[in-house]
This record gives C-alpha cells, structure tokens and sequence, in this order.
C-alpha cells in the first residue's frame, strides 16, 4: 500500500512538472511573438525614414505673371534701367518751337512754300505807333538771328499797304503772301511789320502786317 502510494504521489509531481513547463512555453512563446511598443514604434521610425524624398525644387522657377523672365532686357535698358537711356535735357525746352501759345510782333525776311507747307522766316522786333500828321506805325528792326518757322495749312492771313492794296488789313491767301513779299525789296520789307500768333507746337496761325510809312 505505502509503494503505490509513492508511486501515485510520484506521478502526480511529474505530471504537474510537465503542465508547468507547457505552460512556461507558451507564455514564452506569446511573448516573441508580440513586439515590444518601443521596437514597433522603431520599426514605423525606420520605414518612414525609408520613405523615398520628395524631388528637389528646380532652380529655375516660372515666372510669375507680369514678371519679366530674368535674362530677357527690361525695355528700359538691360539691367533694370541701371544702363537705360538717360532722359534728354533739351526735349521740351522748347527751342525747335520757341513761340509756342504766344502771339509775336517780327519782321519777315522770307517766305516760302515748301511740300505744300508755307514757311516764314522771323526775327522778333518792336513797334511805335505815330499818330502825327496821320496813324501808322514805325517798325523798330530786332537783332539777332532769323528763324523758320512753319504755318498751319488754314492759317489766315490779312494784309495792308505796302504788302497789301488798302489801308485795311484784308484777307490773302498764303501763296498770294508769299509773291507779294517776294517783289518787295529788303528796304521795304524793313519797313513792315507783322503780328503773328502761334499754336501749342510753334505754329503760326495768322498773320496780320501793319501799316508803315516812309
């Protein structure tokens, strides 16, 4: 009876021994299966970082739009209006168109019909008015240089004695002033002047001569 007993009791610890070490399996096992979190959270590191790069931005960007493409010139001058033109001190000083607005009393040199276009040549001068024995006016000559100056295509005209018939000023064409200014000699177109009156380009508009006497 006490053998058996031991022999029972023998096989109950080997029993329990084997149940334990199984279950000291499994619980080993389980464990390698499931990764840890910080070896998870390595690995998604590691596959992130394996991620392929985005491709680099060109150097060469579009231009936006308005925007002059940087090797193309400005139009003010290559490179960006450091190398442009400098602006010309003379233009608009008014010396191609030096009575321009105004109204001028000169003496005609010349006139002549050019393509059309009739051009006077002036020199500015004064006048005195003589009202003794009878009205006319005497005309102080101007120094200085003669300038060519154009008339508009309607420009009127009015003339008197000597270039004119009357005392009255009276309406001429322009050719007709040109002939009657061209049979008169320098001694008496010294005698004569004119009232001219200009555009805002230095045009004349009309003229109009005053009456001189000897």
């Amino acid at each position: 009876m006490r053998v058996s007993h031991r022999r029972a009791a023998a096989n109950c610890l080997i029993a329990f021994a084997l149940g334990a070490v199984v279950l000291t399996g499994c619980s080993d096992g389980g464990t390698e299966a499931a990764p840890e979190p910080a070896d998870r959270a390595a690995s998604e590191t590691s596959e992130t970082s394996e991620a392929p790069e985005a491709p680099e931005a060109s150097e060469e960007t579009a231009p936006e739009e308005g925007e002059a493409p940087a090797d193309e010139e400005s139009p003010a001058g290559g490179d960006g209006g450091s190398g442009g033109t400098e602006p010309d001190d003379s233009a608009g000083s008014g010396d191609e168109a030096p009575w321009a607005g105004t109204k001028q009393f000169v003496q005609i040199e010349e006139a002549r019909i050019i393509d059309g276009q009739t051009y006077l040549s002036v020199r500015p001068a004064q006048k005195e008015a003589v009202t003794e024995p009878h009205e006319y006016w005497v005309v102080v000559p101007g120094e200085g240089p003669y300038t060519m100056v154009p008339m508009v295509e309607d420009a009127q005209v009015l003339l008197s004695v000597p270039i004119g018939d009357d005392k009255q000023a009276s309406p001429y064409s322009q050719a007709e002033f040109v002939t009657r200014l061209a049979a008169q000699s320098p001694s008496d177109r010294s005698l004569v002047g004119y009232d001219l009156s200009f555009d805002g380009e230095g045009r004349v508009t009309r003229v109009q001569s005053l009456f001189a006497a000897p």
